[in-house]
């Protein structure tokens, strides 16, 4: 006994028709979203990560201490012949000045991460940034000289560079790196925590 097929309704099959295209429009339309969205958070946790070193150039300044010094320091130079001072040949004087060093972090080589909710910030070093002296601070006080053994401009130059780096051991050995490097954690911490959302943890490094 043979089957007989029922024809197909021209409507049935028309909205079978839409409803498949339906379907896949759906799905292609959840796929496309779901990866504009995941693009769009990696895009945005990137920007941040950029925004936020850019911020930390903002407060270089503020996270630098200053030593302030007077100092006063004596030269003293003399020909000698085999470890014998020759007579009228002593050049000396008494120098006094004003200096100031500055020591810091060097916030435009800090680096920035984020994972999830957290912010990691890792700072470089404190090092001395800068160390100036008042000119208009600078007194001589007796000046000896002799017409065998004149002052020279190299005199001058290397008895600066020695009385500066001896003034720079001296604040190292206060503890200036070490007051530069917790300000600029504080600075850090004032500015990011400012910026971020409560949910985030920050961590500096």
């Amino acid at each position: 006994m043979s089957t007989v097929k029922e024809p197909l309704h021209p409507l049935k099959t028309a909205r079978s028709l839409w409803l498949g295209v339906l379907l896949c429009a759906l799905v292609g339309g959840v796929c496309f979203l779901g990866g504009r969205w995941s693009a769009g958070q990696s895009g945005t946790t990137q920007i941040d990560a950029v925004v936020l070193q850019n911020q930390l150039t903002e407060i270089r300044e503020l996270a630098t201490v200053t030593y302030a010094y007077t100092n006063m320091a004596q030269f003293e130079n003399s020909n000698d012949f085999y470890g014998v001072k020759i007579p009228f040949t002593t050049k000396s004087f008494i120098l006094t000045y004003d200096g100031t060093i500055k020591a810091g972090v060097d916030l435009e080589a800090a680096e920035v991460f984020i994972s999830g909710d957290t912010v990691t910030v890792t700072l470089p070093e404190a090092e001395i940034l800068s160390h100036e002296i008042d000119e208009d601070s600078v007194e001589v006080f007796d000046e000896k000289t002799s017409i065998f053994n004149p002052f020279t401009v190299e005199d001058f130059t290397a008895f600066q560079a020695d009385q500066k780096a001896a003034m720079e051991e001296r604040a190292l050995s206060s503890g200036l790196l070490e007051e530069a490097r917790a300000k600029a954690v504080s600075g850090v911490e004032q500015l990011l925590s400012a910026a971020l959302p409560e949910s985030c943890t920050l961590e500096i490094q």
